[in-house]
C-alpha cells in the first residue's frame, strides 16, 4: 500500500504502520491511510489489528498547518470511533511518542503496549486548543479524574512507566509490536464505554486555580478542565460533541494563532544548529559570578571540559562556591545525585587565577563586568593565551561587539553569545554576528546552542542587540508616562493585565536600579538634544540610594519582602512633572498598554529595517523567552499583526504628533500597512 500508512496481514494479524516523517502527524493523508488500512484488515478477515508507528514516533497530534483551513474528511474523531467499534481488537504498539491525536487514537484501542522510552500526553493546551478527538472524555474514564485533570489541564507529557502506573498502559515491552500480536485483551469494555468517573468539585477547583497561576490569561487550560469535569456527568456522545465544539472554536482564536506562531518560530530557530559547524569539546569561561558560573555549569553538563578564570584567589574561591551551589541545587531538585555532582565537578572543571596556565580550548566565553575597557583587556589576554583556532565569544548585553573584536588576531573567529540569567535555565541565546564573524564560526555557535537545547537568535550589532534595545525603549516610554500622569504601580498593574509576567518597575526592583542607571549614563541621555530625557529614575538612585529589593527599597517600599507603592517615589514623580511644566492627567490601563507595546513594535520594525534581526518572528522569540512577553500573545510583532498594522500605524502617527522626540513611523511599518503585509511576510532590510 502506497502512502504514509501501510498494512500487512500475516497469520491473521493486520500490522498497520504509520510512516509520515518526521513526526507522524495526523494529516489528512494519514487519516485517509488509516481508513484504507482498516478496510484492508476487515476485508482480509484479520483476527486482530496491531497499530504502530515508524521511527521514533507512534503518532503525533494534528498537523498544525491544517488549523488555518476548514476541516477535511476523514475527520480524526470518526476514525477513532471506528477503531473503538472495530469488529476485532485493535492493539496499540506504542513505539515512541504518542501525543495529542496520537494518544487519542491509542485510547480507542482495546489494549496499549508501550516501549520503555515512549512518551505520552495530550499537550493541546500549550497550543491554545483542547483535545478534539475524545481525549477529554475517554482519558478520565480510563485513568480517573485526578490524573486526567493533570495531564490535560497542564498539557503534561509523561513516560511509559508513569503511564502504566496510572492505568493508561497495559504493559511495557522492548518490542511492543511482537507483544501486541498475542497480548491477552483485557476483560473490560471499550474505553468510551467505561463508566464515567465520579465528580470531584474540589479537585476541579484546585486544577482551575493551578491553571490560573501557571498559565495566567490563557483560555485553553480552563476550557480543558471544564471538559474533563463534564465527563463526570455527560454521556460519551454529549461529551464528545461539547469537546469538538470547543476545539473548533479555540483553533481559530487569537491565542491559538499566537501559540502556533511561536511553536513554528521556535522550531525554525532551533533547526539552525543542525548539520553545520563543529562540536565544542573544551571551553574557557572568564568570570565566575552568577552568569559565568551558570554558563560553565551548562557547558559541563554536555561533557565539555571547562576552565573557569578569575582575576585573583578570592575570585577563584567565589567561582568554586558558585559552581558548587549550582550542583547542590541540582541534587536538591533530584536532577542528579551527590556522587555524580561531585564527580562532574572534579573531572570537568579546572579553576585558574589569571591566564598564565590555561589549557587549549575550542571556545572561550567572557562573562565579566559590562565595561568596554575591561572586556577588551580580557580578549587581549585570551588571544595571547589560547590557540588561534579558539572561537572567542563575548557575553556582553549592550556593548559594540565590533569594537571588542578589534583586540584579537583573527576576528573572523569572534562573535557575541548573549546568554540570559540564569544561563543554565533560560532558553534564549542571542548569537551576535560581528562585522568580521565567519560563517563557520556562526555555524559552530549554532551547533553548540542546539546541544544546549537553547533557542538561538541571530542578531546584528547595535546597542542592546534585539532584546535589550527593545527593553530600553519600552522602559523609556513608561518613564514618559510617569511624567505625564501615571504612577509606577499603575503602569505595572496595566502591563501585568496585558499578560507581562511583571511590570517594568517591578522588574527593575528585582534586577537592581543601578543596572539601568549605569546604562543611561553610558548612553549619555542627559546631554542629548534629540532625546527626551526623563530624570525620575536618576533622582531615585542618586538622591535616595534606593536600588530595589537588594537595598530593601526601590520603586516600591518593601516590608518583609512584600511590595507596596511608595509615597516618596510618587512625590518625586509629581515633582519632576511640575519642574518640567507638565500638567499631569489620568491614564487608563488601556492607554498605558497601547503606548508601551506600540513602542516595542516601533523599535522592532526599526530593528528589521536595519537588518539587526532577520525575521519578525525572531524578535517575538527574544521578547517571549528573554523578557517574559506573554507567549499566548505571540510576541510584540505577531501581536501587532493581530491588532492590524494599519491600526498600529495610526497609533504611532498620533503619538508622534504629540511627542516627535520620542516617536516616529518606521518606513517598513508604513509600507507593510499600505501593502497589507503581515509581520510574518517581512524580512530584514539588508
Amino acid at each position: 500500500m502506497s502512502g504514509p500508512v501501510h498494512c500487512v496481514v500475516d497469520d491473521g494479524v493486520a500490522l498497520v504502520t504509520i510512516d509520515n516523517p518526521p513526526v507522524n502527524v495526523t494529516s489528512q493523508a494519514v487519516r485517509q491511510g488509516l481508513q484504507r488500512a482498516l478496510d484492508q484488515a476487515e476485508a482480509a478477515g484479520a483476527g486482530r489489528v496491531v497499530l504502530t508507528g515508524a521511527g521514533k514516533t507512534f503518532l503525533a497530534g494534528a498537523d498544525a498547518r491544517e488549523f488555518a483551513v476548514a476541516p477535511v474528511e476523514p475527520h480524526l474523531p470518526d476514525i477513532i470511533r471506528r477503531i473503538e467499534a472495530f469488529p476485532v481488537p485493535v492493539v496499540a504498539a506504542i513505539n515512541g511518542a504518542a501525543l495529542g491525536g496520537g494518544l487519542e487514537v491509542a485510547l480507542a484501542c482495546r489494549a496499549r503496549i508501550a516501549a520503555p522510552g515512549a512518551t505520552l500526553g495530550l499537550p493541546e493546551v500549550t497550543l491554545g486548543i483542547v483535545p478534539g478527538a475524545g481525549g477529554t472524555q475517554r482519558l478520565p474514564r480510563l485513568v480517573g479524574l485526578e490524573a486526567a485533570l493533570s495531564l490535560i489541564g497542564e498539557g503534561r507529557i509523561i513516560n511509559a512507566h508513569e503511564a502504566e502506573d496510572i492505568g493508561l498502559m497495559d504493559a511495557i515491552a522492548a518490542d511492543p509490536v511482537t507483544v501486541a500480536r498475542t497480548f491477552p485483551i483485557p476483560d473490560r469494555p471499550a474505553t468510551g464505554a467505561l463508566p464515567a468517573p465520579p465528580p470531584d468539585p474540589a479537585g476541579v477547583e484546585a486544577a482551575r486555580k493551578q491553571a490560573g497561576k501557571r498559565s495566567p490569561g490563557q483560555i485553553a487550560p480552563l476550557k480543558a478542565i471544564d471538559l474533563v469535569d463534564a465527563s463526570t456527568r455527560l454521556s460519551l456522545d454529549a461529551g464528545l460533541a461539547l469537546e469538538r465544539e470547543t476545539f473548533l472554536t479555540l483553533k481559530t482564536s487569537d491565542q491559538a494563532a499566537a501559540l502556533r506562531h511561536v511553536f513554528f518560530a521556535e522550531r525554525a530557530a532551533m533547526a539552525q544548529g543542525k548539520g553545520g559547524g563543529t562540536d565544542i569539546g573544551s571551553a574557557v569561561v572568564v568570570g565566575g559570578g552568577t552568569m559565568g558560573a551558570g554558563i560553565a555549569y551548562a557547558l559541563a553538563g554536555l561533557g565539555i571540559a571547562v576552565a573557569l578564570v578569575e582575576s585573583d584567589a578570592a575570585g577563584v574561591g567565589r567561582a568554586r562556591a558558585n559552581v558548587a551551589r549550582l550542583y547542590a541545587d541540582a541534587v536538591k531538585r533530584g536532577k542528579t545525585t551527590a556522587g555524580a555532582a561531585e564527580a562532574e565537578q572534579a573531572t570537568r572543571f579546572s579553576f585558574h587565577e589569571g591566564y598564565g596556565a590555561l589549557p587549549p580550548a575550542d571556545l572561550a566565553i567572557e562573562a565579566v563586568f559590562e565595561d568596554m575597557g575591561v572586556k577588551r583587556e580580557v580578549f587581549t589576554a585570551l588571544d595571547a593565551a589560547l590557540p588561534e583556532s579558539t572561537i572567542l565569544a563575548t557575553n556582553t548585553s549592550y556593548l559594540d561587539v565590533n569594537r571588542i573584536a578589534e583586540t584579537v588576531r583573527r576576528p573572523e573567529r569572534f562573535l557575541g553569545l548573549h546568554f540570559f540569567s540564569p544561563a543554565h535555565v533560560m532558553k534564549l541565546l542571542e548569537v551576535i554576528r560581528a562585522r568580521t564573524t565567519s560563517a563557520g564560526t556562526l555555524a559552530t555557535a549554532l551547533r553548540l546552542a542546539a546541544r544546549l537545547k537553547k533557542i538561538p537568535i541571530l542578531a546584528g550589532v547595535c546597542d542592546g542587540f534585539i532584546g535589550n534595545r527593545i527593553l530600553t525603549r519600552y522602559r523609556q516610554t513608561c518613564d514618559i508616562m510617569l511624567m505625564e500622569g501615571a504612577l509606577p504601580a499603575q503602569v505595572d498593574r496595566a502591563l501585568r493585565g496585558f499578560g507581562m509576567a511583571m511590570g517594568p518597575y517591578e522588574v527593575q526592583d528585582l534586577s537592581g536600579l543601578d543596572i539601568a542607571y549605569a546604562n543611561r549614563k553610558r548612553l549619555g541621555w542627559r546631554t542629548k538634544d534629540d532625546f527626551r530625557y526623563i530624570p525620575i529614575a536618576d533622582r531615585v538612585v542618586e538622591e535616595t540610594g534606593r536600588l530595589g529589593r537588594k537595598t530593601g527599597a526601590g520603586w516600591y517600599d518593601y516590608d518583609g519582602g512584600k511590595a507596596s507603592p511608595s509615597t516618596l517615589i510618587d512625590r518625586i514623580v509629581v515633582e519632576e512633572a511640575a519642574r518640567a511644566g507638565i500638567a499631569r492627567r489620568a491614564f487608563s490601563d488601556e492607554e498605558i498598554v497601547a503606548r508601551a507595546i506600540s513602542s516595542m513594535v516601533e523599535e522592532g520594525f526599526r530593528i528589521l529595517e536595519e537588518g539587526i534581526a532577520a525575521r519578525a518572528a525572531d524578535i517575538d522569540l527574544v521578547m517571549i523567552h528573554g523578557y517574559a512577553f506573554p507567549r499566548w500573545r505571540g510576541g510584540p510583532m505577531h501581536h501587532a499583526g493581530r491588532v492590524g498594522l494599519s491600526e498600529i500605524l495610526r497609533r504611532i502617527e498620533a503619538f508622534a504628533a504629540e511627542d516627535p522626540l520620542s516617536w516616529g513611523v518606521p518606513e517598513l511599518l508604513r509600507r507593510a500597512a499600505q501593502e497589507g503585509l503581515s509581520p510574518d511576510d517581512l524580512k530584514a532590510s539588508q
